[in-house]
């Protein structure tokens, strides 16, 4: 094993640690993380890696990880009173959210909803029920 292969190893290692803090936390977002990890891995290593079938499982797990927690971001904020608009906001907050990490992963959801409901024409007090369900959704998909 020469230096890049162990370099490359370390970095694998890292993050997949931080993958797995983030199947935990809810800022930090783990599946994709423990993908790219497992996708490095794969890069680096070869035929001495797994096969691309298991990261084909990988893709589709991590996949269906988002799918869950954009459905939980939505129904806590339709539990909360959202409207069709709020749960909109939500989905669409969490989208743009992945790629300012980490705190888009917690602000935009709750954002979206909040914008999306007030120019929906309701008040500040009922758009901000919707932007804490939101958000207490996205903490429930975390866990």
């Amino acid at each position: 094993m020469g230096v890049a292969e162990i370099l490359g190893l370390v970095a694998v290692l890292l993050a997949m640690l931080v993958g797995l803090a983030g199947a935990v936390l809810p800022a930090l977002p783990g599946p994709p993380v423990i993908f790219v990890a497992a996708l490095g891995h794969k890069l680096v290593f070869g035929d001495r890696s797994v096969s691309w079938w298991i990261l084909g499982v990988m893709l589709m797990m991590m996949l269906v990880s988002l799918l869950l927690d954009f459905i939980a971001s939505s129904y806590g904020a339709r539990h909360l009173g959202a409207t069709w608009r709020g749960v909109v906001g939500a989905a669409v907050g969490a989208m743009l959210g992945l790629f300012w990490f980490p705190v888009g992963l917690i602000l935009f959801p709750v954002a979206g909803a909040v914008l999306c409901e007030m120019a929906g024409g309701r008040a500040w007090r009922e758009a901000g029920r919707a932007g804490a369900g939101a958000a207490i959704g996205m903490l429930a998909g975390a866990v």
